[in-house]
């Protein structure tokens, strides 16, 4: 069982119309509310693809109450640790004819110190009963940045393996921590540590960095430009194929699912990092946020191209003579 952990949660309210004025009124749009968040989306994907799995996250309020409804509408299996400050919400606007869509969020919420121990106490106990723990998204405010460090060292404790996909403060001692796998958007690295990640060579020595924490996988994606694997000291460049991009919310959070859909079914790294590229590509070419068909993504796995870049694996012929 997988356990992805989202101390950030939203509720989406998403707000459908056959075409917005931008002057004036805009009237009878279709609304629908959703979960979200960045572990909920991992969530969300990993039962597309049949895998098992749990969301631990905060929520609060009468938004509280509507995020419960939308995740057990979906089919999500959820633990809540209750706070008092309401959950934020995304209001979207979405033209039908035009294809645009538009995002305003409110403010993150306030978590309480108890809550946080709350939530570290519930954390550990459930992370004695899962195989995979994935800590993804945004840390909400200064009193939650310890969670996600907290949360892969207990993993650790515990022999269990953990992903970590989050940016902000708190990211170097996630890193430092040191997690079983990483994946970040390359942006996300650049405006939260301050660095260069524009040449290739940036990107491998970024890797090997991250390696050298005793972090054995690491992924960065970069939108429709190649990606860069690492496969503990082994380098990997990835085309990401060609598509009519739409919305790329929750893109990364589809691919997330697809490589810990790979670990939790043991498939070669290739295999694993194909299907997640391909996951991520689909998810970008329609409005729907991290529930891609396995058949989509499928269609598009032979348009990805993985190449080995700088030391190459050994690969051994052991089939019987």
């Amino acid at each position: 069982m997988i356990l992805t952990v989202t101390i950030n949660p939203l509720l989406e309210q998403r707000l459908t119309f056959n075409k917005i004025e931008h002057e004036g009124k805009n009237r009878n749009g279709k609304l629908v509310n959703a979960a979200g968040g960045k572990g909920i989306n991992v969530s969300r994907q990993l039962n597309k693809l049949g895998v098992e799995n749990l969301a631990l996250t905060f929520a609060g309020g009468m938004n509280g109450k509507l995020l419960r409804s939308s995740l057990k509408n979906e089919g999500i299996n959820f633990s809540i640790i209750n706070t008092v400050s309401e959950t934020r919400i995304c209001t979207l606007t979405l033209d039908s004819s035009s294809k645009k869509i538009n995002y305003y969020f409110s403010e993150n919420q306030k978590i309480r110190n108890d809550e946080v121990d709350k939530f570290l106490s519930k954390l550990e106990k459930m992370i004695q009963n899962c195989e995979i723990v994935i800590f993804s998204g945004s840390s909400p405010c200064k009193e939650t940045d310890g969670i996600l460090p907290a949360g892969i060292e207990i993993a650790k404790k515990y022999g269990k393996i953990s992903f970590c996909d989050t940016y902000g403060d708190h990211l170097n001692h996630c890193y430092s921590a040191g997690p079983t796998v990483v994946h970040n958007n390359i942006d996300e690295i650049e405006d939260t540590l301050n660095i260069n990640l524009q040449d290739r060579k940036d990107k491998l020595d970024f890797l090997d960095l991250l390696y050298q924490k005793n972090i054995k996988q690491v992924f960065l994606t970069n939108g429709s430009e190649k990606s860069y694997a690492s496969n503990f000291d082994f380098h990997y460049e990835v085309s990401v194929p060609k598509i009519t991009s739409v919305d790329s919310t929750g893109s990364g959070d589809s691919f997330l699912a697809g490589i810990a859909n790979g670990w939790q079914k043991n498939m070669v790294f290739t295999d694993q990092l194909k299907l997640a590229t391909a996951l991520g590509a689909a998810n970008a070419s329609t409005f729907n946020v991290s529930n891609v068909e396995i058949h989509d993504a499928q269609k598009l796995s032979d348009d990805i191209e993985i190449l080995p870049v700088g030391k190459k694996v050994k690969t051994i012929d052991d089939a019987p003579n």
